[in-house]
């Protein structure tokens, strides 16, 4: 694939495409408040996008053992499951639209979350766009959590896609970090961060409902001209 082409879409998903972010924050505060650590909503927004290690070592200092790290790791993710259970999904705007759009001109897409696939497969298969991806890449299958690059340069190689040819879509700084680093275009939907906080990204835009298959096709040709 030359370069300068749209070959690939790699998605983020908690913030992108579904509204998870209540769940998980409540599912932290309770995993940090039975140890009587304080876990604000600012906490959360800042390390939104991170790997559980990451956020676990940053609020409770390295010292943490990876016993207990893996224990509160488990504790926070069983208690979101169960919140995830008795909600509904939503879907962020435009988010399932531009994923049907993609699908129907033939762009290679891959799922690439810091989230365990227990946590993957139940939002996709819900929202009823499991078959739309090629491949998914999950936390647990690198060794660094974003902004390290590792999470999209695995779903680019599960797609065979040149990462060049890639385009991100992110809603946490930390993503768009991993993107750029990556070598890859970005899109960062300001559903998470406010949009002066991703300027990173190669596109930023308030809705995915204002972008299209030709937006992400152009990035490749600005990059070009």
């Amino acid at each position: 694939m030359p370069n300068g082409t749209l070959e690939a879409v790699l998605w983020d998903l908690d913030g992108v495409i579904a509204d998870t972010g209540t769940h998980h924050c409540r599912a932290w505060q309770d995993a940090f408040g039975k140890r009587g650590v304080s876990f604000t909503e600012e906490d959360f927004m800042r390390h939104f996008g991170q790997r559980n290690d990451t956020i676990i070592r940053d609020t409770i200092g390295d010292s943490i053992s990876p016993e207990e790290l893996d224990i509160i790791a488990d504790e926070k993710e069983e208690n979101y499951r169960r919140r995830l259970v008795k909600s509904i999904i939503k879907p962020l705007p435009g988010a399932i639209e531009l994923i049907r759009s993609l699908g129907q001109n033939n762009i290679k897409m891959a799922i690439a979350s810091s989230a365990p696939m227990e946590n993957i497969q139940p939002i996709i298969q819900r929202l009823d766009i499991e078959d739309c991806f090629q491949a998914i890449a999950w936390g647990r299958e690198v060794a660094e959590g974003k902004p390290s690059p590792q999470i999209f340069l695995l779903a680019a190689r599960k797609l065979q896609a040149e990462p060049r040819s890639c385009v991100v879509i992110e809603d946490a700084v930390a993503g768009v970090a991993a993107a750029k680093r990556a070598g890859m275009k970005c899109v960062a939907v300001t559903n998470s961060h406010p949009g002066n906080s991703l300027t990173e990204a190669d596109l930023v835009t308030t809705t995915l409902a204002a972008v299209s298959v030709g937006d992400l096709a152009g990035l490749f040709r600005l990059a070009a001209g």
